[in-house]
């Protein structure tokens, strides 16, 4: 099975979502895209992707390095590049029998680039839903491992809880 690299157009997701779009429409685009890296950066502890997330350099000017914040790597691409170039270029280098990239974008023309290089596209708001679904199963199992924890307790005789309580005690110190 091919390994998988999420490679999120950074702006263009912004601009998708509509919880950050207000926030772009508002003139807060840095925390628009902070918000943005925290979402991504939830969302790759619960799939366990491996996520690049580019942005233009146009909207940071003179900006163009290589950040690793939020547990994710960030790209800003070079003063007069794109991240729709940048990203087609990664695409065409990366693409391989042994790696699937996935581009994260709704730019429709950008779409048909990645998909030429052997890429697959989701979809901004496909992936806000992903998000979404992998925040609510998170918190199911959560919610199950604890109701589990309780039924298990009710299910000890008393005098045998104790004896495990005081053990783990023990193995804790």
């Amino acid at each position: 099975m091919k390994k998988q690299l999420l490679v999120i157009d950074g702006y263009n997701v912004i601009g998708n979502w509509p919880h950050l779009n207000q926030m772009k429409l508002d003139n807060r685009l840095a925390d628009a895209r902070d918000e943005l890296l925290r979402e991504i950066s939830e969302y790759k502890k619960y799939r366990e992707l491996n996520i690049i997330v580019i942005f233009d350099a146009m909207y940071v000017p003179g900006l163009s390095r290589k950040d690793k914040h939020y547990n994710l790597d960030i790209i800003w691409t070079n003063k007069n590049e794109t991240a729709d170039s940048y990203i087609e270029s990664f695409v065409r280098k990366k693409q391989s029998r042994f790696l699937q990239v996935v581009v994260v974008t709704s730019d429709q023309a950008e779409q048909w680039t990645v998909f030429s290089a052997g890429a697959l596209r989701l979809p901004a708001r496909e992936l806000l839903r992903d998000i979404q679904r992998a925040k609510t199963e998170i918190q199911h199992d959560v919610k199950s491992y604890k109701n589990q924890g309780k039924v298990i307790r009710n299910t000890i005789p008393p005098d045998q809880m104790m004896v495990l309580e005081k053990l783990r005690d023990d193995l804790s110190k």
